[in-house]
């Protein structure tokens, strides 16, 4: 096995098992956001809320577009999200 495939089966998300290679192809097709690959990929989506792979993907875009990381898009960041019961919330209204 060369290098490049090496390099092309590295898993950089770890929660979604996204490789290197994976990455490279989408952008090679024009999905060159963060944003655009976790619509695609699921990166940045699991556990770990992309702390793993965001700076990463962040870097492989911007070698591939030939850009500065700085002008790389860093996606848009959501908290995870769970639902609170109602009857909490108006606890905290009566007090």
């Amino acid at each position: 096995m060369t290098e490049e495939e090496k390099e092309r089966n590295v898993i950089v998300c770890r929660c979604e098992e996204i490789t290197m290679g994976e990455i490279r192809d989408w952008i090679a097709r024009g999905y060159d956001t963060f944003d655009e690959l976790k619509h695609i990929l699921r990166v940045g989506m699991g556990p770990c809320q992309g702390r793993g792979c965001r700076e990463i993907i962040l870097r492989e875009i911007a070698k591939m577009k030939n850009v500065p990381v700085s002008q790389v898009d860093p996606g848009t960041f959501r908290p995870p999200s769970k639902p609170v019961k109602l009857e909490l919330l108006a606890e905290e209204v009566d007090k």
